[in-house]
């Protein structure tokens, strides 16, 4: 299209216009109405039935979704000569987001109504206008898929991390109480085993104080990575605090868990744990005490299951340690 005078540039060069010859072009913007807003007005909301669409002459707007707890959440940013509000109009679907302008805006406004007087009266420039909304419509959908599994990344990440601890790489304690209360809530828990292993490891303070923190992060991380290797499918490996660490064993009796965790005692005994940055390239070893609670036979809920693994363990602490204990 030539550019007469008159014309305002970014309105001819808009994808929804860029097609349409001058008296084409004439013929449509004779419906549009000019709007102006404030930074910071809003422009249309989520969830209202719009009857017009809006081309931005000048300014900025920023488009936002609602969240499911109610927060907006920032999707893109919508630059002079794009059109918005269209769906609308066309599929008669609530609008999908709200718009606000960033800065001062001046908008063009083309009513539901003449949208499809244009398209009656004038099919063949409706044509052209529809197939512009089709192209702008599958890039805001390439857009929105892409905003959408970053989306999707960024909270996959931040429920690893509320989950994760990060030392180790171990769930944490907030996980295993979630892990609990889930399965104490299925009916079929009643009749299902599950056994839980309390695990402390022993006199790892000791090591602190002679080789600081970073010795007895190394023992920690050691017994951590036994944890990972010798996890069954479904077991729950978890750092609770420290030198404590805890391993649920879904569908596992008392005695099979006394199994796990003897295995696990032996297996942390033959670790050799190596001390980072220590001249003598020092070698430690460590024991870990630890007691066991089963449910149904111990307890019914999550509180006197994790209750009586701890009374297991401080019993295997007080005849001794390194060893395995039983509640009752």
């Amino acid at each position: 299209m030539s550019l007469s005078p008159g014309m305002d540039p970014v309105l001819v060069n808009s994808p929804l216009f860029a097609s349409l010859n001058d008296l084409e072009f004439n013929a449509v913007t004779a419906f549009l109405e000019r709007q102006c807003f404030k930074a910071g007005d809003r422009i249309f909301t989520e969830g209202d039935h719009g009857k017009d669409m809006f081309v931005l002459l000048s300014g900025s707007l920023s488009a936002y979704k609602r969240q499911a707890d109610g927060t907006q959440r920032w999707m893109f940013d919508i630059a002079p000569g794009f059109f918005l509000g269209e769906m609308s109009i066309i599929v008669h679907e609530p609008r999908s987001a709200t718009i606000t302008a960033r800065e001062d805006a001046d908008l063009m406004v083309l009513q539901g109504t003449d949208f499809y007087r244009i398209i009656f009266e004038h099919p063949l420039i409706g044509i052209k206008m529809l197939h512009a909304i089709g192209k702008i419509q599958n890039i805001w959908f390439a857009q929105a898929s892409r905003h959408l599994k970053e989306l999707v990344l960024w909270g996959e990440k931040a429920r690893h991390r509320a989950i994760t601890d990060e030392l180790t790489g171990l769930y944490n304690r907030s996980f295993l109480e979630e892990s609990l209360k889930d399965w104490f809530k299925l009916r079929a828990a009643k009749s299902r085993l599950l056994s839980l292993i309390m695990m402390d490891l022993d006199k790892v303070h000791d090591i602190n104080d002679r080789y600081g923190q970073a010795g007895g992060d190394a023992v920690i991380v050691a017994v951590a990575d036994i944890l990972k290797t010798m996890r069954r499918t479904g077991d729950i490996s978890v750092r609770l605090a420290g030198d404590e660490f805890a391993v649920l064993l879904p569908d596992t009796s008392a005695k099979n868990a006394i199994a796990v965790a003897e295995r696990i005692r032996l297996k942390v005994m033959e670790q050799a744990v190596r001390i980072p940055g220590n001249p003598e390239s020092l070698e430690l070893r460590t024991r870990a005490s630890m007691g066991i609670a089963s449910a149904p036979r111990d307890a019914g809920n999550m509180r006197d299951l994790v209750f009586a693994a701890d009374m297991a363990l401080k019993k295997a602490k007080e005849l001794g340690r390194n060893r395995v204990e039983l509640h009752r």
